[in-house]
């Protein structure tokens, strides 16, 4: 079975306006994306999803295929990313060789701090025998059992969990977790035939906070290259060589 790495980079991006070639530590969003793809020992082939003619030039240079554009419909504000993943399905279902591709991995640019480690990882969890895809997730900071509340129309506040007999301490409560952009993996059959990416069997593999940084906004880029910087030698090391 074939792995593919898609990254997925429309040209539009109102928090982060170009945020797929933004610099994060001099190289673009994108290149990091690519070389933590590269560097995948479980991955066959890397490609760009996008409809921006310079999100591609970037995207070549660092190595991937564009072996299609990103149709204009499929890469608006309002369009679902689970069609851009399913016209990349269908593209490479449909090119010669296409029955060997079992599984397409996204390795978003909105994660520039995981490792080649953490995509393998997500990798090894897939079983197409017993799971359609996989999220990569780290544990909460707040959990709706004993720290998050929502607030009624009056501006009285309620917990989210509320319930007779419920957790009244920190440590009694469930652990919960973050869904994270570091890497999701689902089968191309999955892809091809599920009306959307959590409606069949998932599994959630844990990464490390400090690699699974979610880039939204203008603070999230800067604390991104905070915590870039504040690597040492040797992770620094392991990361220039993926």
């Amino acid at each position: 079975m074939k792995i593919v790495a898609c990254i997925f980079a429309r040209g539009g991006s109102k928090g982060v306006p170009r945020k797929n070639i933004r610099l994060l530590g001099g190289k673009p969003l994108i290149g990091r994306s690519i070389e933590a793809a590269q560097a995948s020992t479980l991955v066959d082939r890397v490609i760009v999803s996008t409809d921006d003619a310079e999100i591609a030039d970037v995207a070549r240079r660092f190595g991937a295929e564009i072996p299609f554009m990103r149709p204009a419909e499929l890469a608006t504000d309002q369009a679902s990313e689970w069609l851009a993943w399913k016209h990349a399905a269908q593209f490479l279902r449909a090119e010669p060789g296409g029955a060997d591709v079992g599984a397409l991995v996204s390795v978003p640019t909105t994660s520039p701090l995981r490792l080649a480690e953490d995509v393998d990882a997500a990798i090894r969890a897939f079983d197409p025998a017993t799971t359609d895809a996989v999220i990569t997730v780290r544990e909460a900071q707040r959990n709706p059992y004993f720290n998050m509340v929502r607030i009624d129309p009056s501006g009285y506040a309620h917990m989210v969990m509320a319930g007779s007999g419920g957790p009244t301490r920190r440590q009694d409560v469930p652990p919960i977790f973050d869904v994270t952009t570091v890497a999701d993996v689902a089968g191309i059959d999955y892809i091809l035939s599920s009306p959307g990416f959590f409606a069949g069997r998932i599994k959630a593999v844990e990464v490390p906070a400090s690699r699974s940084i979610d880039i939204d906004t203008e603070d999230d880029l800067a604390m991104a290259e905070f915590l870039l910087e504040r690597r040492t030698p040797a992770q620094q090391n392991k990361v220039s060589q993926q």
